[in-house]
């Protein structure tokens, strides 16, 4: 295989909304390229791009998957995307290693939502674009209300390259870059190229002279030169737009039928010739703050961005090559656990086909097999180089689920499972709940959840329960409390004797000390689930030795690791152990410990003991019109709102509102606002649960 230099490499994404055509144009410019003999479709389960089982069933992309194609004499890899927001962490590691962005329009919809959940994406990171709107031979489709949508999406920065036109009763497209008519047959292929028929040509005319102006824009010295002719020519004006890219102020819309090969090669052609390399874009700063440059003679430095497990073929990790070069039998190390690596095969990849290369210049894809310490989001460097490649931010969970094996002998089976797929997908994340005895399973939505599910069937053989998480409540007191406990044991050996008196009270930073002790000791004991005991040594006289004050510390602490109302734990409670007795001979730490516990216990149920639930931050990105539905569901979950902001069409709602009360949010969000909605949540403090919602727990503990 070919072997292309830094300045001949084309990294591009296909994004879009599900059932846009994105595979279907993947699969025709792998055959407008001759790389395939045949074209597959979705429908037959047979494209290159989605050959995973769980695609072909579900006829839709799940996960993101690097082809190329070469034309012209450039390399150009496409990383085909989900459509689906349920798997954006997909698009959001493609986002991190795509030099340019293809958005797909279906001709049909227009911009639909998840285009716009997309956009966020492309836009925060500013990665170059360029739309192109499929399906012109539908007679469905409406160009011009499909371009009008891209403007609401993006503003007037959106420019035509071309536009669709039927003539004679064959499909057309008028290019106003290159100012030409290409005429295609009814099955698509090589088209005619032609004159602009003249009823065209003053809207040609138009769009050109727009094109022009747009270009001239993005470069003092086009501009000048534009001042001067009055026009550009076709070199000046790529040279244009490829800057008007660069900054992210200039948006190409293209018009194709991906399922007809109609246009398809034009766009591969502007790719080739236009479309910003890994060279022309800004060198990124790595952790250490040092310029990362896309040169072959560079120090090597490769960012794994995509992780996959193949059942005959173990773990396949994907990479790009940021600087440098990359050769078989390359000794890499891992700039995380500084391991190192031999990358003993290299590889491009087409789906699950793989070539097998010697060498991979800067800018390149390329995938490797078996490395044993890398996975995704990890730098492998030159040894001594000191480059660690930024890693990709991925999106918060959206739902979470309790997770158990349905046999409990596949328990152990299903968490290495688990951390199988969390590796492949950043985006799952897995974690067990001490205080809770759960495992608890976060990701994207009910579809990433369903894959997940299947992917555990079907791959591992485990069949597995999702449930409802327990919250994770908080235990605390409202007033003082003052009691004394008396352990007394006596059943033939020594026997077991400790008395306390205890007060306990509501404890809070910057508490004055209490009043009335004789304070000898004071503990302050931070609490690893948050909030303090603070813990005085109050005894006068030594009623009771100093030595069992931890006994009674620790069976206190005992107690609040499982808490007197519903087992929660307990915090925030100060305790003044000012009075007690001891036996010569029966008093040891076990009986101080138990004494320590029951006086405690007790206390707390007098001192008006109360439940502290989980309060959360929420912000939710609604479209300004379906702001009631989601304003009066938000109230029905006893959120308190914090105010609103304005985001152009959308509003972002601010409020607070308990965990408990956000199970299955996301699925109601997307049901009230046809999936436009998205949102965020991130934990903030405990407050006082409401006292019907307290009685209520108590009863079912």
């Amino acid at each position: 295989m070919k072997i292309y230099d830094d300045k001949h490499i084309k990294n591009v994404a296909f994004v879009g909304a599900n059932k846009s055509g994105k595979t279907t144009l993947a699969e025709t410019m792998l055959f407008e390229a001759g790389l395939v003999n045949r074209r597959g479709s979705v429908e037959n389960k047979n494209t290159v791009s989605d050959y995973h089982e769980i695609e072909q069933e579900r006829e839709t992309s799940i996960f993101a998957t690097p082809l190329h194609t070469e034309w012209r004499n450039y390399k150009i890899n496409i990383l085909d995307t989900p459509g689906l927001d349920d798997f954006i962490g997909e698009i959001a590691s493609t986002m991190r290693v795509a030099d340019s962005i293809v958005t797909v329009i279906n001709g049909q919809h227009g911009v639909e939502v998840g285009t716009e959940i997309i956009w966020n994406y492309v836009d925060k990171y500013s990665k170059p674009t360029l739309f192109v709107i499929n399906q012109i031979d539908n007679p469905n489709t409406d160009f011009d209300e499909c371009y009008k949508s891209i403007v609401n999406l993006i503003g007037n920065n959106a420019v035509k390259i071309q536009y669709p036109l039927v003539v004679d009763g064959a499909q057309c497209i008028i290019d106003v870059l290159k100012m030409k008519m290409y005429k295609f047959g009814p099955e698509g292929g090589k088209p005619e190229k032609l004159e602009i028929p003249d009823n065209q040509k003053d809207v040609a005319n138009e769009l050109h002279n727009e094109l022009v102006e747009k270009a001239a824009e993005n470069d003092e010295a086009l501009m000048e030169l534009y001042f001067d002719q009055g026009t550009l020519n076709e070199d000046e004006m790529r040279e244009g737009i490829k800057k008007g890219m660069l900054n992210h102020e200039l948006f190409p819309v293209f018009c194709i039928s991906a399922l007809k090969d109609m246009g398809s090669g034009r766009l591969m052609g502007f790719i080739d010739n236009v479309a910003p390399s890994a060279a022309d874009l800004k060198p990124e700063q790595s952790v250490e703050g040092k310029t990362v440059e896309c040169k072959n003679d560079a120090p090597t430095a490769l960012f794994v961005f995509k992780t996959l497990y193949e059942p005959n073929l173990g773990q396949i990790s994907f990479f790009k090559v940021k600087s440098g070069e990359v050769k078989q039998n390359d000794k890499l190390e891992n700039s995380r656990n500084e391991e190192i690596e031999i990358l003993n095969q290299l590889y491009i990849m087409d789906g699950k086909n793989r070539d097998q290369v010697e060498k991979l210049s800067a800018g390149d894809i390329g995938a490797t097999l078996k490395l044993k310490y890398t996975e995704t989001n990890d730098t492998l460097r030159v040894k001594g180089s000191d480059i660690t490649i930024k890693p990709i931010v991925y999106p918060e969970p959206r739902i979470t689920k309790a997770v158990t094996a349905v046999d409990k002998n596949d328990e152990e089976k299903l968490s290495d499972a688990l951390k199988k797929i969390h590796s492949q997908d950043p985006t799952v994340t897995i974690k067990y709940m001490k205080e809770l005895k759960q495992l608890i399973l976060s990701c994207q939505g009910e579809l990433h959840l369903a894959t997940i599910d299947w992917t555990l069937n079907n791959v591992y053989g485990i069949k597995a329960a999702f449930d409802q998480p327990k919250i994770a409540y908080r235990e605390t007191i409202q007033r003082s409390a003052t009691t004394s406990y008396k352990h007394k044991k006596q059943s033939g050996g020594s026997g077991q004797f400790g008395e306390v008196h205890i007060k306990i009270e509501p404890y809070f930073e910057g508490m004055p000390e209490p009043e009335g002790f004789n304070i000898r000791g004071k503990e302050e004991v931070k609490l690893e689930w948050g909030g303090k005991l603070v813990f005085y040594n109050c005894i006068v006289g030594g009623v009771i030795d100093a030595r069992y004050l931890p006994s009674v510390l620790k069976g206190i602490l005992e107690v609040m690791e499982e808490g007197p109302l519903t087992g929660s734990y307990a915090r925030d409670i100060r305790v003044m152990l000012f009075d007690g007795k001891m036996h010569a001979v029966d008093s040891n730490d076990i009986s101080f410990k138990i004494a320590g516990a029951h006086a405690f216990k007790e206390a707390f149920l007098n001192a008006k003991p109360k439940l502290l639930e989980p309060i959360h931050e929420l912000s939710v990105k609604v479209p300004e019109e379906l702001m009631g539905n989601v304003m009066t569901d938000l109230q029905s979950r006893r959120a308190i709102i914090l105010g609103m902001d304005s985001d152009g069409k959308y509003q972002t709602i601010k409020a607070k509102t308990p965990l408990a009360e956000m199970y299955k949010y996301s699925t109601t969000l997307r049901s009230i606002t046809q999936g436009r909605g998205s949102f965020s949540t991130k934990f903030s403090n405990f407050e006082l649960v409401p006292n019907n919602v307290q009685e209520e727990l108590i009863k079912n503990s």
